[in-house]
């Protein structure tokens, strides 16, 4: 066994890096990915593939699309067992500039991976239930927010547009088919919410559309993650239509606001995009509701404009955080209403109303 001395030698010639290594002859050691940092695009990458070698029969790299500049689409995804099973949805990094949201992506798989053992609620989550998630979807423009300070706020796809190369572009969550081009977009190709050519003229935008089509009767969950403005926002962008289950989507997305709340204190709003926000047109959130997803979100991340896009690095593990948790909030409601799982407070109602009942039919005097 080698002696702690060499131990700690070998962690300050790595630079002070911590490294795991894998159970098992010839296994190479690798750095531990850091999950508080913001990761280029071949990190992210890069950690999907050592996820999917770590978990095996757990966890498999989908590829589902391209991307304009040719990249392939990936998602991760997390099953038990085989077989189709009713699934969550979750992309981030739709909008290049946004960089929280992967950020946020990536926290959330650790966060399932190192609980579902443990923790019994994801435990029984994780048995009935796929995820699907995209941790980079608009992967090109992410890719050029990484070249330099310029680039840095990049927020559309990559694709030629009408205007040329000075005014590339798509927004890509103005792309879906939900009322295109209806409100809150613009014709103005050179605008960063041009809306493209055309319905799903973006590579990218089609991707999704094509997979959870394909998957439509086994998604029942629906949640894109952006930044930023602490909103939980719900169905639909356009003022004058309003989602069957509203009222429902906004008892769930109250719920997940009051338990973010309560890891840092930190406020969400929740409600349409026209009430809290502003209208908007070609959404992946509409989408989903309209194809008869039931419970569609998008998270907008911190934080109110300080930072605004440029969230700083000491500020990932707190926003991780108390996102997880509103997300949570939302999968262990969609996850029990689906399998006709009471709640706590169901079953304490209903244990409580026994005990009265039970009293009452043995004479037992209640004072």
């Amino acid at each position: 066994m080698a002696s702690p001395v060499i131990a700690v030698l070998m962690l300050v010639l790595l630079g002070g890096q911590s490294v795991t290594g894998r159970v098992g002859e010839g296994a190479e050691d690798r750095v531990t990915h850091d999950y508080f940092k913001y990761h280029t695009m071949d990190q992210i990458t890069g950690w999907m593939e050592q996820l999917e070698k770590d978990h095996q029969g757990l966890v498999t790299i989908i590829p589902y699309g391209q991307t304009y500049e040719n990249r392939t689409i990936k998602l991760l995804k997390i099953s038990q067992g085989s077989g189709k099973k009713k699934a969550i949805w979750m992309d981030c990094g739709i909008h290049a500039l946004e960089w929280i949201s992967p950020a946020f992506c990536q926290y959330f798989v650790k966060q399932i991976l190192d609980t579902y053992q443990t923790d019994e609620k994801m435990k029984q989550i994780l048995s009935n239930m796929d995820f699907f998630i995209t941790p980079v979807l608009n992967m090109d423009g992410y890719i050029h927010t990484w070249f330099s300070e310029d680039t840095r706020l990049w927020r559309k796809s990559r694709s030629q547009g009408n205007c040329g190369d000075s005014c590339m572009g798509t927004d890509l969550n103005r792309n879906f088919a939900a009322n295109w081009g209806t409100v809150g977009v613009s014709r103005n190709c050179c605008s960063v919410v041009y809306n493209g050519a055309k319905v799903l003229s973006e590579s990218e935008a089609q991707a999704v559309t094509d997979f959870v089509l394909q998957n439509r009767n086994e998604i029942v969950c629906f949640l894109t993650i952006h930044s930023f403005g602490q909103l939980i926002l719900l169905p639909f962008g356009h003022p004058n239509i309003s989602a069957p289950n509203i009222d429902e989507l906004m008892s769930v997305g109250t719920a997940a606001a009051d338990a973010i709340f309560k890891v840092h204190e930190k406020k969400y709003t929740v409600g349409t995009s026209p009430n809290v926000l502003y209208p908007n047109s070609g959404s992946s959130r509409d989408w989903a509701r309209l194809i008869g997803i039931p419970y569609s979100f998008t998270f907008e991340l911190r934080d109110k404009g300080q930072f605004g896009f440029k969230l700083p690095e000491d500020q990932i593990q707190p926003a991780c955080e108390e996102a997880y948790e509103g997300a949570r909030s939302i999968v262990t409601y969609v996850h029990d209403k689906t399998f006709h799982i009471p709640s706590a407070a169901s079953t304490l109602i209903a244990t409580l109303w026994m005990v009265l009942l039970a009293l009452c039919l043995t004479g037992t005097p209640l004072l």
